[in-house]
């Protein structure tokens, strides 16, 4: 097989402004709790994604993959590290990060008692497929991320690029080890099914229990706001429903939805994030 792209582990430092963590998005305090709620889950849903792909890393055969899988858990190592700087920011300011986060490693911890390693690994091409199509739909979109806070900001579009790198390392490796029978694509459609529920059902509380705290549980503007974003315009969770449907054909891969193109951003984005980087050290 061909590695469509391969995937390069950037080890950036986002340095964000703590007393933003509550209302860093330009359409204000509820939409930036959604973000928020979502930020939880990353640090350790990226090491129970690791592991996942890593139990199978031995019987991978193909070297471009292989090298793909090494990048893989670079990224996501450094997607938990700044999730878990970014969580701290929401637990100073009196969220209950920690409980979440302690409820989430429960879960997954559970998952990998009673699912084996082919189940854990349907479980992360599932969650894969799910946040690179939101990934994807945040690029498409720059109203998006509109007069958000430049730190954030930059944080959220380096997640969604780098998604969008390693969006099929996960997926090559089910289909080379677990396969592509039946089975396996009964396994991995499943496994979508109950993944977006199971992470769905825990989103919406944690989003609603962050802005209550804030004050602002009874705002109606808010939540109509948060409504228009995400299923009006730009329409974030509207936009991915068909891409999140692609994943049932039985000939599906990740690369069908083909938008590399974001990935010429890159560069660009490393050296808006270094400038950060360097007014922070001068700021010692």
């Amino acid at each position: 097989m061909k590695t469509e792209v391969m995937p390069v582990r950037r080890n950036l430092e986002f340095h964000l402004p703590e007393e933003r963590v509550g209302d860093w998005h330009g359409k204000g305090v509820h939409v930036s709790h959604f973000f928020n709620a979502m930020s939880l889950f990353f640090p350790d849903g990226e090491r129970f994604f690791i592991d996942s792909v890593r139990a199978y890393r031995d019987e991978v055969k193909d070297p471009e993959l292989k090298e793909a899988v090494r990048a893989f858990i670079g990224q996501e190592a450094m997607h938990g590290r700044e999730h878990e700087e970014y969580n701290d920011a929401l637990e100073k300011r009196g969220m209950p990060a920690a409980r979440n986060s302690r409820i989430i490693l429960g879960l997954l911890n559970f998952t990998r008692k009673v699912e084996s390693r082919a189940g854990q690994l349907a479980i992360t091409i599932a969650l894969e497929h799910l946040t690179a199509i939101l990934a994807d739909s945040l690029l498409k979109e720059p109203r998006s991320l509109a007069g958000s806070e430049p730190r954030f900001s930059a944080m959220w579009r380096w997640h969604a690029l780098e998604e969008t790198e390693h969006k099929a390392v996960a997926f090559d490796v089910y289909e080379q080890t677990v396969g592509r029978g039946p089975i396996a694509y009964f396994r991995r459609c499943l496994a979508l099914l109950l993944a977006t529920m199971v992470f769905w059902v825990m989103v919406i509380p944690i989003h609603i229990g962050m802005v209550a705290r804030e004050g602002k549980l009874f705002s109606l503007t808010g939540w109509l706001g948060t409504m228009n974003f995400l299923w009006g315009s730009p329409g974030m969770l509207r936009r991915v429903i068909p891409d999140w449907l692609d994943f049932f054909k039985p000939s599906f891969h990740p690369w069908d939805h083909d938008n590399r193109r974001f990935l010429d951003g890159v560069d660009e984005l490393v050296s808006e994030v270094e400038s950060y980087e360097k007014l922070a050290g001068a700021g010692a």
